[in-house]
C-alpha cells in the first residue's frame, strides 16, 4: 500500500522555472531535475514528485495547439503511472491552455493543475514557491482513495480556479488571474477550503479519452464603435476562414446597420460558424434582450452564454476538429462540455 500520492511536474516554460543570472540580470531556465534543492519545502510534502521538462522551454507568447498536443501527450502516457499532474506555463496564455486541455481530455478521473507565477522562482519576492507548493498539494488531494480534483485546474495567488473560466487581469499583481462567472474551487488559507458542490462531476463509467484535433482556421473579433464595412467584409471573406468569436458589447448586442447583418448572415450561410461572447469582464450573453441583438440570434449566431473569449475560441478550435456537421455544430457549442458555461 502507497503511503503517498505520485504528481507528475510538468515544465512547458515561462517566468516560474526561470533563475536570475545575478551578473547579468538576464533570466535562463534552469535543471528542473533539480527542483527539490530550489524548494526542499517540497519534501514536507506527503506525495512523490517526479519531473519531466519540455527540451525547449517555450515562452507562452509562442504556446500553439501543437504545444497543447504535446503537454496532452505527457499525460496521456503517464496517465496511470500518477494520481495527478500540475503543469507549469507562463501566465500570459496560461488561461488558454487550461481551457484548451480541459477539452481535450476527456472524462479526466485526475486532476490536472496550471500555475506558474509573476517572478522567478529564485527571486527574493517570488510567488512561484507558494504557487507551486499549493498546486502539488491540491493535485495530491484524496477522499477515500479517490482525487478530489477531476478536472483541469488554474491556481494562482491562493485560489484555484476552473480551468476554463479563467482570464489573465494583471502583469503587474500577484492575482494575476480571475474567474468573472463561476466561483473558485478551493481557496488557500491556514487550511485548504474545498467547495466539493462546485466541482466537476466525473463519470466513473465512462473511459478517459484525449483529443488531439484542433483547426486554428478561426479569429476573434472585437466589437468597437465605427467598425467598418469594407474591413468587416475582408475578415470574414479571409479563404478557409471556418469559425469568429464575436466580442459584444454587453449582454451580447451588435450594430444593427443592415450591412453589418448581412455580412455576418452572408458568413453564417457560407458554413462561418460565428459565436457571440461578451467583451464585459463579467456576465453573460442574451441575445434577443434588447433590439441590438435580436438579429444576431434570427441569422444563427451561436450564443457563447457566459463563456471567456479563452474558453470561446478554443471551444471553437476543438469542435471544428472534430468534424461536427454544420446542422448540430450551433447545438453541440451552446451545451456545456467540461462545465465552461452555465
Amino acid at each position: 500500500m502507497r503511503s503517498s500520492t505520485k504528481i507528475l511536474l510538468i515544465y512547458t516554460g515561462g517566468t516560474i522555472g526561470m533563475q536570475k543570472d545575478f551578473e547579468t540580470g538576464a533570466l535562463k531556465a534552469f535543471n528542473f531535475s533539480k527542483l527539490l534543492q530550489r524548494v526542499p519545502e517540497l519534501k514536507l510534502l506527503d506525495c512523490a514528485i517526479e519531473t519531466i521538462s519540455f527540451e525547449n522551454p517555450i515562452d507562452s507568447s509562442n504556446i500553439s495547439p501543437e504545444s497543447w498536443v504535446a503537454i496532452a501527450e505527457v499525460i496521456e502516457q503517464n496517465y496511470t503511472a500518477f494520481d495527478g499532474f500540475v503543469v507549469l506555463h507562463g501566465s500570459d496564455t496560461m488561461s488558454y491552455s487550461a481551457s484548451a486541455l480541459s477539452f481535450m481530455l476527456e472524462n479526466l478521473g485526475k486532476p490536472v493543475i496550471f500555475t506558474g507565477s509573476q517572478l522567478p522562482i529564485g527571486d527574493l519576492r517570488t510567488d512561484a514557491k507558494e504557487n507551486l507548493i499549493t498546486a502539488i498539494q491540491i493535485a495530491s488531494l484524496q477522499e477515500n482513495g479517490k482525487p478530489v480534483i477531476t478536472e483541469v485546474g488554474l491556481y494562482f495567488e491562493y485560489k484555484l480556479y476552473r480551468g476554463n473560466r479563467t482570464t489573465k487581469i494583471s502583469a503587474e499583481h500577484f492575482n494575476a488571474f480571475t474567474s468573472p462567472n463561476y466561483p473558485f474551487l478551493i481557496e488557500s488559507g491556514v487550511h485548504l477550503k474545498v467547495n466539493k458542490d462546485l466541482l466537476l462531476p466525473l463519470d466513473a463509467n465512462k473511459p478517459f479519452r484525449v483529443h488531439k484535433l484542433f483547426d486554428a482556421h478561426v479569429m476573434i473579433l472585437k466589437m468597437f464603435p465605427g467598425i467598418n464595412q469594407k474591413v468587416l467584409e475582408t475578415l470574414v471573406n479571409i479563404p478557409d476562414l471556418k469559425g469568429i468569436v464575436l466580442e459584444t458589447y454587453g449582454s451580447g448586442n451588435a450594430p444593427t446597420e443592415e450591412w453589418f447583418i448581412e455580412l455576418l448572415q452572408q458568413a453564417i450561410i457560407s458554413g462561418i460558424h460565428i459565436v457571440n461572447v461578451t467583451q464585459c469582464s463579467g456576465g453573460s450573453v442574451n441575445m434577443g434582450k434588447y433590439e441590438t441583438s435580436s438579429e444576431l440570434k434570427k441569422i444563427g449566431v451561436i450564443s457563447g452564454k457566459d463563456c471567456t473569449t479563452e474558453a470561446a475560441i478554443t471551444k471553437l478550435m476543438h469542435l471544428l476538429g472534430q468534424n461536427i456537421p454544420t446542422s448540430d455544430f450551433k447545438n453541440s457549442f451552446e451545451n456545456a462540455i467540461r462545465g465552461e458555461m452555465g
